[in-house]
């Protein structure tokens, strides 16, 4: 349990927390503009852009997971965290600069300008239903273990406090408060987690000891292709599938981008999120490992692998270190909770309600963000007592949704960027396609018994990651077949959407543009010479990092 010094920190934590989230909103534009609100006024630089975009993507679930997981199998998990360094520069290079010149507020917005309304309608749903059902309910959860297994408050405490905490700044100060408090938790995040590995690595006596005494193949993050859970062939081919969807098109991670003053500001923050992106294999991947070695001689039990970070904290950490790890924990979940309750907000108010009423004053669009958080909120509270009637194997399931459908979105988004001939009806199309595919796939998981040995069984048995290489392919497939039997777009409506008319004019203003009383402005489009080499030079060396890494963990 924390002592009085622990807790000291973990108080001292909320209250910078809440000082930073109101005193960077204290302006009115933050609060009454539409463009402040959900972008943050469009003028955020690539310090803040880099570091939310590490924070939101790290959550409790995720400190938890890979150390537990890394007990369990080593250090192959943190194949998925180095990897992102790399799609990240994907985002940075390709898609920024397309995303930014069209002035678009959210991902569904992009795909209406690139192919249709119908676009957007199924990936803003799709969208807004997976949050609530996965990114709300997993961070919730991790909250209220949090709270329970290493301050001793009840569960449901604990994950009121979580909710209504990070609801009332993401409510009262939008983007621009989610964007500063991720920049600050990231500081408490690494901290805490460094702590655990630095103490850890001492107590068992250093790397050397580690890479001596941890099980064959733990340290190698290559595995054979008939491996169930890492193969090789997935990590190469599936994986990097899932990271375009994910860092390239979700709405959750690209509003941090959306939200940069320029190209070269937002490009600069992927390559800084790239970098921090390898932090995880040895601050939160590594305690797993040490975790592991200290079970083998017998100076640590576990319950289960997913309980290794919490025995290692309450074990090897002395007052007020833990106190700061405990804040780390708290910084990770609350800033990948106020990330999607903002996020989940913006769609809910760009693409429903303003396609519905598209006459909305930027006052009562922020109004109408601002009570959608809070409508979040309450979903989020009500989800809590569901949670433990769920059963482990279900809610795995229901984890696995968005994931299913994810590689049909990033066809029509990869593909829909190269080739100017795809068109709406073949988007539509494949989108369908992998929804069908995808919830076949759930149904047949569900009833697994069933599937027997053919056809059916080696679909329901593919690795996921070979399930992802193959639904894009069929996906994409579709996408260019349909494409080519049907009329081909319209040359305006694509206009500096695609690689090819990349340097065409805008067919249209952007929709930021035409709100009644608006004053918004797009963010600087045009990326300075300099800056483009010297950020060269940085993607450069951290793809130079990346093979460094693969090459000493094989």
């Amino acid at each position: 349990m924390l002592s009085n010094l622990d807790w000291a920190v973990v108080v001292l934590y909320f209250v910078v927390v809440f000082a930073v989230a109101f005193g960077v909103t204290r302006g009115r534009e933050s609060r009454e503009s539409a463009e402040g609100y959900f972008l943050g006024g469009r003028n955020a630089g690539w310090f803040v852009i880099g570091a939310s975009l590490f924070a939101s993507n790290i959550g409790s679930e995720h400190l938890v997971g890979l150390a537990g997981t890394g007990a369990a199998s080593g250090v192959a998990v943190a194949q998925f965290e180095v990897l992102a360094s790399l799609i990240l520069l994907l985002l940075g290079w390709l898609f920024v600069p397309f995303y930014l010149r069209s002035g678009v507020f959210t991902m569904p917005e992009f795909l209406e300008r690139r192919y249709s309304p119908a676009a957007r309608w199924y990936l803003a749903v799709i969208s807004i239903v997976g949050y609530v059902l996965t990114k709300i309910s997993v961070t919730i959860f991790a909250g209220g273990i949090v709270f329970e297994a290493l301050m001793g408050i009840d569960f449901w405490t604990g994950a009121l406090i979580v909710v209504v905490a990070t609801g009332i700044y993401t409510v009262f100060g939008g983007l621009r408060a989610v964007l500063y408090t991720d920049m600050m938790q990231m500081f408490v995040m690494l901290g805490g987690a460094g702590a655990v590995t630095l103490l850890g690595l001492r107590a068992i006596g250093g790397w050397d000891t580690l890479a001596a005494e941890a099980a064959p193949g733990f340290l190698s993050m290559w595995k054979p292709m008939t491996d169930p859970a890492f193969p090789w062939t997935g990590i190469l081919l599936g994986a990097p599938i899932l990271g375009v969807w994910y860092w390239c098109t979700d709405q959750f991670i690209v509003q941090r981008v959306l939200s940069a003053r320029n190209v070269d500001e937002a490009r600069r923050g992927t390559i800084f999120a790239g970098f921090l992106k390898l932090l995880p294999l040895f601050i939160f991947v590594v305690p797993g490992l040490i975790a592991h070695v200290l079970v083998q001689r017998g100076e640590m039990t576990l319950s289960s692998p997913d309980a290794a970070l919490p025995t290692l904290i309450s074990t090897l950490l002395p007052e007020g270190v833990r106190g700061l790890v405990v804040a780390g924990l708290l910084a990770a979940l609350m800033s990948s909770l106020s990330s999607v309750f903002n996020s989940c907000s913006t769609l809910i108010t760009w693409d429903v309600y303003r396609k519905l009423h598209p006459e909305a004053s930027e006052r009562r669009l922020v109004a109408v963000g601002q009570v959608a958080t809070l409508v979040m909120v309450g979903f989020g509270l009500l989800w809590i007592p569901m949670m433990k009637l769920i059963s482990g194997q279900l809610y795995q399931y229901l984890q696995s949704v968005q994931a299913y459908i994810s590689p049909p979105i990033a066809a029509v988004f990869l593909v829909g960027i190269f080739w100017k001939r795809v068109n709406s009806q073949g988007a539509l199309a494949a989108l369908g396609t992998g929804f069908v595919l995808g919830l076949a796939r759930l149904v047949l998981e569900l009833n697994k018994g069933a599937a027997g040995d053919g056809l059916v069984g080696a679909f329901v048995g593919m690795n996921f990651l070979h399930f992802a290489l193959f639904l894009f392919v069929a996906c994409a497939a579709v996408l260019v077949l349909v494409s080519l039997v049907t009329p081909a777009p319209d040359p305006a409506h694509i206009a500096a959407l695609t690689v090819a008319t990349r340097d065409q004019p805008l067919a249209e203003a952007p929709e930021a543009m035409t709100i009644p009383g608006g004053h918004e402005h797009l963010p600087g489009t045009k990326s300075d010479d300099g800056w483009r080499r010297r950020d060269l030079g940085w993607s450069l060396l951290l793809v130079g990092l990346v093979g460094l890494i693969w090459i000493w963990f094989s």
